[in-house]
């Protein structure tokens, strides 16, 4: 063989390089392999369990109203000022029925309003096309159906069946990948949560929730298809399908990845494609339809960041800056370490043994919610409600390994309900 000392030949990488790639595909491999692996202790639902996950969705609602009932009670001793517009509390109901719910009920009357509303300046001021029409639309259908129930009533109706649904199809969805008694007591932390009061108000996350916990369930037992109505019906209920189009990109990636092993048919191919893409065509339409009923470039994205303004001043949005700027207008270059300093706290639970047992379904999903959070969303009190998608999560192990945990988690669950009742809903905004 002939050699070639004067030609240039790339240097071999060096022995510390070549372990570190070497490390980074092990543990890329045994991460795929832990959310893949068959979920030890998994076991058929027993008869009469989904009655008892009823029975506590049930106690769940009642400690809701009875922090909510403590409020308005406190309200109307103290002469506090409630909602938007910052006036006295009057009815129960209409306590019930306030902030973004008085919002969903004003679309159920009259729909959206055509121009959009501008101050002075013409800078588009916060206004009903931020919210999504399926929930009102079912509002006004019950207040007809029922011979005129006021949208009040119909909003909260709607919540609480749809939170029962909810709370099912979690327990189910959790009883697939993980035991017994984890899948119950992220139950119990999704029932009695801070932010489970807001599935007695007339808002739409009971709905949106059951929607999403469905999606996951069909993506989990691989029943790609039915996924697709569902998607669409889910993104013009909250913000949200974006995320769930990403978990199923992702879902589809590791599945084609691993398709010698696990076989992926075509069909589930066929029918996961056209799952996540339906999620990310209908995430976006909201979009390019408030735009060509108002009339207005941009109005969806300007009536969402019309909200920012009281924040950060201007609302321009640049994708995955809302959290640089959020806290850097308070914390100045110290918030930009502390945003750092969450990615990397979030980096560590996702990528962590408990979370992975959770599965790939759930775990991608899980991810790209976040992701979705951090790139769209500036940080504000309505954060605390945006995390409720990530509801699954409640089943890590370490939130229920042991007595202690279980009671020290329940009775933080309780506290900061009524802590989130009185601060978020009552004295501030939801």
């Amino acid at each position: 063989m002939t050699s070639y000392p004067d030609r240039d030949v790339a240097p071999a990488p060096t022995s510390t390089r070549r372990r570190a790639i070497d490390r980074a595909l092990t543990w890329t491999s045994e991460w795929i392999g832990d959310l893949t692996a068959p979920r030890e202790g998994v076991e058929k639902i027993a008869r009469g369990t989904l009655v008892r996950v009823l029975g506590l969705w049930a106690v769940g609602r009642v400690v809701n109203f009875a922090f909510l009932y403590g409020a308005f009670l406190l309200s109307s001793v103290f002469n506090w000022r409630f909602g938007p517009e910052g006036l006295p509390v009057t009815t129960f109901f209409r306590f019930l029925s306030d902030w973004d719910a008085a919002r969903y009920g004003r679309i159920s009357q009259i729909g959206y309003s055509v121009p959009l509303p501008v101050d002075g300046s013409g800078r588009i001021l916060t206004n009903d096309w931020a919210f999504l029409p399926v929930f009102p639309w079912l509002e006004r259908i019950l207040s007809e159906a029922l011979g005129g129930m006021p949208w009040q009533t119909a909003g909260i109706v709607l919540s609480i069946a749809a939170s029962a649904g909810a709370t099912t199809v979690l327990f189910v969805l959790l009883r697939g990948v993980t035991t017994p008694r984890a899948a119950w007591w992220a139950v119990v932390l999704f029932t009695f949560g801070p932010l489970s009061f807001i599935m007695v108000l007339g808002y739409a996350e009971s709905l949106f929730l059951l929607l999403l916990f469905t999606a996951l369930l069909l993506a989990r037992r691989r029943r790609y298809g039915w996924i697709v109505p569902i998607a669409v019906v889910l993104a013009f209920t909250r913000p949200g399908a974006l995320a769930l189009a990403l978990g199923l990109g992702i879902l589809f990636a590791v599945r084609w990845f691993r398709r010698g092993v696990d076989p992926f048919p075509r069909k589930q191919m066929a029918g996961l494609i056209a799952a996540a893409a339906t999620a990310a065509i209908a995430g976006m339409a909201w979009t390019y339809i408030a735009d060509l009923i108002t009339g207005t470039k941009n109005a969806y994205l300007l009536t969402e960041t019309a909200w920012w303004i009281p924040y950060v001043g201007d609302g321009h949005f640049l994708p995955l800056t809302p959290w640089f700027r959020f806290f850097g207008t308070y914390l100045g270059i110290v918030g930009f370490f502390v945003v750092l300093g969450f990615m990397a706290l979030f980096g560590w639970w996702i990528s962590s043994r408990q979370v992975r047992k959770l599965g790939l379904e759930l775990t991608a999903f899980i991810l790209s919610y976040g992701l979705y959070l951090f790139a769209v969303f500036l940080p504000q009190q309505s954060t605390f409600r945006l995390l409720l998608p990530v509801a699954p999560a409640f089943a890590d192990e370490r939130l229920s390994s042991t007595p202690r945990r279980r009671k020290v988690t329940l009775g933080g669950a309780l506290f900061l309900q009524a802590a989130a009742v009185l601060l978020l809903w009552t004295l501030g905004n939801p």
